[in-house]
């Protein structure tokens, strides 16, 4: 058999160069890419035997073989597979060297880093020439089944190639790599070391359809002692292709733990599969516990990404949206975008239809457990419901979803929360917003002064504590048609369509504290917009409430820490009308000549409503000093 020789193009050197040194930044993927090849092979094969496209095939013990010779220093990867022809082979160079043109490479060189060289290559193919990353030389020897010749291929990856047409060659292909010299400066593993295979295989290759098998290393069988058998790498328990019923819980349990390094059960299992135009298996877990650094900027989110059963990405962040980035699983498509090194993924729209579909099952899943299982929806909302609640803030599109799946504590059960549809079932007569409260805590807000006319009428008030939910209640503004009101916000109206006092008496009371109103807004001008007589307390003398459309003094902060600059606005005084100090404080405003102790009187009163909304008085010492003047006078 005659040997010949071609020469790669200047642009196809030059184009594997730059594949071989920019384009994968971990080498150990060239083994990856080599057993995914080997393991399309042999689909091809079985396709191609349900047709009888390949009668004489030998199809009796598909698999993937891995041999290591370690004084040669070679490791090959051997298939039995469908193999390719002579004009197959020599097509396939072509393929690189062919297509390699000047416009091409002049993009590759534009590319400013391997991410960049990545996101340029994607319609080649060419995984098989990763190779040369770890070898000097790559000998390829394969025969198409149904065929009696084989072809040979040669090269060391710089100037030339050979073919060869070859009369005895097992049926598929073998890759042998004459590998460099280890170098650990360079992330150059020693791959003759049987150890670094299976790590390989176990990480990227281990639930590929076909078994992939480690050959014994030669000289380990002692004399007359039978060979040792070669060792399955993978497991090839793709447990999202199994139907649900051959898979039980500790299964899926167990596959969670690895993916997720949790030593505890998930919370809930969730599985989707997609069929048509585009195929994808996902198979999803939500923890029972949230991770220490879920809501730290450099938490590792998203979930593994297979391509027929071929590992290619760890945290593939595309595929779930942020607010769902405590969600662990595995999502394998049988035909996607990705580049030469897979290692980065082209946006495309089957990336953001897996995203879609992925995103509303797990919502509809976690609506199903509030009804269903709401041990476990409790559990739920504990642990993630502040992360959750992200959602209805960056996800316009899934906000409807998202509400439904959400639950608030309430003051209608000390106890369990109450989702927005079931609020709104039990809204009184006249009643037409929902009526909610930030704070740090259930208890600070339930000992808030805005509670007291809400208390005392038996109106329900959501009471919200995740910091989330100062800024996600003016992202929604309503639900079902209701608006969402802040009990602190604005002037409240609870008579339901019923006159608590006549207008007369009102106007009466109004016009009886106009002159002290009207004084204090001038004394407290430089803190205060605005002081009048209030409708929300029953008990306290005063409280501080902002304006509806202006932020909360929490936002405010909030926005600031977050280096945002936020121009302070000036709250509402309100005072109770009914408060014997009050009353007093009118009654000595309009018989006095000289007002001196009432301005410290009304500093005193201010600076109690913001101490009673766990604010802090503008000049702490200056209070604490009037207060002890004042405690001395009792005395």
């Amino acid at each position: 058999m005659t040997t010949e020789t071609f020469e790669f193009q200047v642009e196809a050197r030059q184009l594997l160069q730059l594949m071989i040194h920019s384009v994968y930044s971990n080498k150990d993927v060239f083994l990856r890419e080599l057993v995914s090849n080997a393991s399309d092979a042999l689909d091809k094969l079985r396709l191609a035997t349900l047709r009888d496209d390949a009668p004489d095939a030998d199809v009796s013990d598909l698999h993937i073989e891995l041999e290591i010779d370690k004084d040669a220093r070679t490791l090959t990867v051997r298939d039995n597979g469908i193999g390719m022809s002579y004009d197959e082979v020599t097509r396939l160079i072509g393929t690189i060297a062919n297509s390699g043109t000047a416009q091409f490479l002049q993009e590759l060189r534009e590319a400013k880093d391997a991410a960049g060289a990545d996101g340029l290559i994607g319609q080649f193919g060419v995984g098989f020439y990763s190779g040369f990353m770890v070898a000097d030389e790559v000998t390829l020897v394969t025969r198409r089944a149904g065929e009696t010749e084989g072809t040979r291929w040669t090269s060391r990856g710089e100037g030339t190639y050979t073919l060869e047409r070859i009369g005895e060659a097992p049926q598929g292909t073998a890759v042998t790599l004459h590998l460099k010299p280890a170098d650990s400066e360079n992330q150059l593993h020693d791959y003759t070391s049987a150890w670094k295979i299976k790590e390989i295989v176990k990480r990227y290759s281990d639930f590929i359809t076909w078994p992939v098998r480690l050959l014994p290393e030669p000289g380990k069988e002692g004399d007359g002692a039978e060979a040792p058998e070669p060792e399955t790498l993978n497991s090839m328990k793709a447990l999202w292709a199994r139907p649900r019923d051959e898979v039980s819980d500790e299964e899926y349990h167990e596959l969670y733990k690895h993916i997720a390094h949790d030593w505890r059960d998930p919370l809930e299992t969730i599985r989707l599969q997609a069929e048509g135009t585009f195929e994808y298996q996902a198979l999803l877990f939500v923890p029972s516990h949230a991770p220490h650094d879920l809501f730290t900027q450099g938490y590792q989110r998203g979930v593994q990404l297979y391509v027929k059963r071929v590992f290619i990405m760890d945290d593939c962040e595309e595929l779930l949206p942020p607010y769902l980035r405590f969600v662990k699983g595995v999502v394998d498509a049988q035909d996607l975008s990705l580049n030469v090194s897979r290692e980065i993924l082209q946006q495309d729209r089957h990336i953001r239809m897996i995203q879609r579909r992925l995103t509303k099952k797990v919502l509809a899943t976690v609506k199903d457990l509030r009804t269903s299982a709401p041990d476990r929806y409790a559990t739920f909302w504990r642990e993630f419901g502040a992360v959750l609640k992200e959602g209805m803030v960056t996800d316009s599109d899934n906000r409807d979803a998202l509400l439904a799946a959400c639950s608030f504590a309430s003051t209608h059960d000390a106890d369990e929360p109450t989702a927005l549809q079931d609020y709104v079932a039990r809204m009184k007569d006249g009643q037409d917003v929902i009526y909610y409260m930030t704070g740090e805590s259930r208890q600070a807000i339930e000992n808030s002064p805005h509670m007291e006319a809400f208390r005392a009428k038996g109106v329900e008030v959501l009471l919200l504590t995740d910091a989330v939910d100062e800024v996600w209640v003016d992202a929604v503004g309503e639900y079902e048609g209701k608006a969402l009101r802040s009990v602190a916000k604005g002037e409240i109206d609870l008579s339901g369509g019923e006159e608590d006092k006549n207008d007369a008496e009102k106007e009466k009371q109004g016009e009886e504290y106009a002159g002290l109103l009207g004084w204090m807004t001038e004394h407290l001008g430089e803190d205060v917009k605005e002081v009048r007589l209030s409708s929300r307390l029953t008990v306290s003398p005063a409280c501080v409430v902002s304006d509806a459309g202006e932020l909360t003094p929490a936002l405010e902060n909030m926005y600031r820490a977050m280096g945002q600059e936020v121009p302070s606005a000036k709250r509402i005084l309100e005072l109770n009308p009914e408060h014997q100090l009050v009353k007093s404080l009118n009654r000595a405003w309009t018989d006095r000549q000289d007002r001196t102790e009432l301005t410290e009187t009304a500093d005193l009163l201010h600076a109690l409503a913001v101490l009673a909304e766990g604010g802090r008085p503008k000049e702490p010492a200056r209070f604490v000093q009037l207060m002890a003047d004042r405690l001395e006078r009792t005395l």
